[in-house]
């Protein structure tokens, strides 16, 4: 008998970090945590670097997901300060799965959105509501970092389950 596979779902953001983790088992989720890493905006940027690599870590060590879906880095020439900034986050984040063994899959936003609503272009809510009936839930899941990091999880299992798909 197959053991379920475990998805750590990550949505990076240098104020709060939202994560979640899935368990799937023959195309069944099952929701295991969804939370949030925050830093304080008043310490310095190593310090705030430091307690994202140290949430990430204490998640990984206590899930040990098989993967982690991380969403892709993005950027717009006129916040170009936001994503070097971002891009620092991302690099903790993945540094902490990389000194756990556990391999990390990025995806675009509008890839996420694709595939919970078919459109890579819909609004938050809309995702948030795949996320929710997904996940046979009765509410969204709160924070919305929270239902982004859902969405990033189950668009990699989704993405996973295509032949060839993460070549």
């Amino acid at each position: 008998m197959q053991q379920p596979t475990r998805i750590l779902g990550i949505d990076p953001g240098l104020n709060i970090t939202g994560y979640c983790v899935l368990s799937v088992d023959g195309g069944q989720f099952r929701l295991e945590e969804g939370g949030i890493v925050r830093s304080n905006r008043r310490d310095s940027l190593q310090d705030r670097l430091k307690d994202i690599y140290d949430g990430v870590t204490e998640v990984v060590d206590r899930f040990k997901p098989h993967v982690v879906g991380l969403e892709e880095l993005y950027s717009h020439y006129e916040r170009a300060k936001t994503a070097i900034i971002m891009g620092h986050a991302r690099g903790v984040i993945c540094l902490a799965c990389a000194n756990q063994n556990v391999p990390v899959h990025s995806y675009a936003a509008t890839q996420v959105k694709k595939v919970m609503t078919g459109n890579g272009r819909a609004p938050k809510d809309q995702v948030q509501f795949a996320v929710a009936n997904q996940l046979q839930l009765e509410s969204v899941p709160e924070p919305a970092d929270v239902a982004d990091a859902a969405a990033i999880a189950i668009c990699h299992h989704f993405m996973a389950s295509r032949p060839g798909a993460l070549l």
